[in-house]
């Protein structure tokens, strides 16, 4: 893992292009604290900055073949680059190094473009072919590792893995985009292409572009679908069972692949244990765990954790978090996010990344990815749940049943039938509607929407993020289980726009550690997509078929655990002398009114509620916590300071 800028630019002066191509690479030095090299031929530049992982001694980058005039500079990791490699030499290709940057350089040489369709892995690179003068750069399947472009003057092209690199750019600013601000006001991301940054766009998952003669060609190379409702293939539990256990090994197999040990983060749920009793067998001198704990009983999950630790004897590592804690490094959880956030989750995981850090660790697989994939979220068993009460929509007992999907909100438990129709959206909702499983949740975030300014009401001129959303689904979508249709725009759009970016891979990178996600490999991901939806939800059981697969590998107390989604305390985390300190900084009416972008009142107010008495409602919170991070992200942007501290 590693992070790389390069741009193709007549406009940057030869003697300029080499210092700003080390400013982008010192721009993002947290993600690569190894080592750092240039590359520069003409009006092509390439940065990298290196987090050594494979390939120790010989994997220094850029990297070039003199023999066919390619260069690339990349991040993330090719997990099948051992096969490919022994592939690629019984076809005559010869190879000076052991690293897996050298294998895409061989695979692009056989197969141009189509390389991408032969790599099992977690990427973005970019790769530029003399010859042809054409620029390839490509991102994942599933979006795990960033990749952001924008033009530049003259008709050129800058990239890089995180926006801060593109600051360094000459005419590159960081403006606002209120389009993208809404669209996170709505489904906690930006909709890709889109970016916090006006004018900076980000490369969709599963996507390549080639930039040649100065235009752009942007494609699709691989797409999640599913099968037509009702024609799913028909599979026997046990065969499915079987199947997904040798998939997910497998999986794991490939992820533990590194010159450096390789640990693995511990939540105390299904998913990332399962990946634990999969890993520690494999781990030589055992498998390092890491889970963070909190104050709250709400939140906290230690009690799992240790079971699972002792059950498999790991090395295991606790990070206790608690509100002083979330509040100190927020800043720096959206300064290296990039973007606004609507819930303190991510600043755990960046405190957890520094414990690895500090632990002389560098590699973590993780359990993010098997709810999308194997339909865990409470979402799912909520939208089929509203569709069995919208059956009869005037019962009284159907949506009591409701309490049982939530035992974790105890607000939930005394609301009474009507409360829970109407809440719920039983009686309002079309069940054709192609948003119909996210439509409790959008109505939720958009009460955020009230806090906006009439300036900021104005830009938007009318936009609607859920509209636009619908636009993007593709035509088959109609087409899908409802189930499929809820996990698509789970997977699509809040997996790497969210959970694999602002929880994910920043707040990792942050501290120079990178993340694996066995769950998310591409024959995994596909097969569960072929799978049958009640081997996914039964009945209101969650993730039914990857708790067959735990059965024989985990304590009964964790394979048959409810699923506890992962939460930190949002508001009640700034109430301490360090939230305090910055909602003195950023919450004020003056602060709020410099800004422009929310009503200065309306916020005052609810900052005043928030200190006398907690916030409990998501709304309130969801609200709490975006306008303070948009506040923080417009001091960290829009004032040109882009280049973070580094904690490695």
């Amino acid at each position: 893992m590693c992070g790389f800028a390069g741009f193709v630019s007549t406009k940057i002066r030869p003697a300029e292009a080499s210092g700003l191509l080390h400013r982008m690479g010192e721009a993002i030095h947290h993600r690569g604290p190894d080592e750092s090299g240039v590359w520069l031929e003409g009006d092509v530049g390439l940065s990298h900055v290196r987090l050594s992982i494979v390939g120790l001694d010989d994997g220094q980058q850029p990297m070039t073949s003199a023999d066919s005039g390619l260069s690339i500079v990349f991040n993330g990791e090719i997990f099948n680059y051992v096969e490919l490699r022994e592939q690629l030499k019984a076809k005559g290709r010869r190879f000076a190094t052991g690293s897996d940057t050298e294998v895409i350089l061989a695979l692009y040489e056989v197969h141009g473009d189509d390389c991408l369709a032969h790599m099992n892995g977690d990427f973005a690179f970019a790769l530029w072919d003399a010859p042809k003068r054409r620029m390839l750069l490509a991102r994942d399947r599933m979006g795990v590792r960033p990749l952001f472009y924008t033009r530049t003057a003259g008709g050129g092209l800058g990239f890089a893995s995180e926006v801060k690199a593109l600051l360094e750019l000459p005419g590159v600013t960081a403006e606002l985009d209120p389009l993208a601000l809404d669209q996170i006001f709505t489904l906690w991301a930006p909709f890709a292409p889109r970016t916090m940054f006006k004018d900076i766009a980000e490369l969709e998952p599963g996507h390549r572009m080639v930039f040649e003669k100065g235009r752009l060609d942007i494609r699709s190379y691989w797409q999640l679908d599913f099968p037509d409702d009702g024609e799913e293939q028909p599979r026997r539990e046990d065969e499915a069972r079987e199947e997904v256990l040798a998939l997910l090994t497998d999986a794991v197999r490939l992820r533990m692949r590194a010159d450096v040990p390789v640990g693995a983060y511990l939540s105390g749920g299904l998913d990332s244990s399962l990946v634990c009793a999969l890993a520690a067998p494999m781990a030589a001198g055992g498998l390092n765990t890491f889970s963070v704990t909190f104050d709250s009983a709400e939140h906290d999950e230690s009690a799992f954790q240790r079971a699972v630790a002792e059950a498999l004897a790991t090395h295991h590592h606790a990070a206790a978090c608690g509100p002083d804690d979330i509040a100190r490094v927020f800043p720096q959880v959206v300064r290296f996010a990039e973007r606004p956030v609507l819930r303190t989750a991510p600043a755990p995981l960046y405190s957890l990344a520094e414990r690895v850090r500090e632990n002389g660790m560098k590699v973590v697989l993780t359990g993010e990815g098997a709810d999308e994939v194997f339909g865990g979220y409470d979402i799912f068993k909520e939208a089929k749940l509203r569709r069995f009460c919208a059956r009869q929509p005037h019962s009284h007992r159907r949506p009591l049943l409701f309490r049982r999907l939530y035992p974790y909100l105890p607000g939930l438990q005394t609301q009474t039938p009507d409360y829970l129709a109407a809440f719920f959206g039983i009686r309002q909702d079309s069940l054709d509607d192609p948003l119909h499983s996210h439509r409790p949740r959008l109505r939720s975030t958009a009460g955020t929407k009230l806090f906006y300014s009439a300036a900021l009401a104005a830009d938007l001129k009318g936009y609607d993020a859920a509209d636009d959303l619908v636009s993007r689904l593709p035509e088959r979508f109609r087409r899908w289980h409802p189930l499929h249709q809820a996990q698509y725009l789970e997977s699509r759009f809040l997996l790497p726009g969210y959970i694999l970016s602002s929880q994910g891979d920043r707040m990792a990178m942050a501290h120079g550690v990178e993340g694996r996600f066995p769950y998310l490999d591409h024959r995994l991901v596909e097969l569960a997509c072929r799978l049958p939806p009640p081997l996914k939800v039964k009945g209101l059981t969650e993730k039914h078929i990857l708790r067959e697969v735990a059965r024989d590998l985990l304590p009964p107390v964790v394979g048959n655990r409810p699923k506890q989604p992962y939460r930190a305390p949002d508001s009640a985390s700034f109430l301490g002398r360090e939230g305090m300190r910055l909602l003195d900084s950023h919450m004020t009416e003056k602060a709020i009114a410099a800004a422009g972008l929310f009503e200065p009142r309306a916020v005052e107010k609810l900052v005043r509620k928030a200190r006398t008495q907690p916030l409990t409602g998501f709304r309130d919170n969801a609200a709490f916590v975006g306008i303070l991070s948009t506040q923080i992200w417009l001091d960290t942007f829009s004032t040109g300071s882009t280049t973070a501290p580094q904690p490695v």
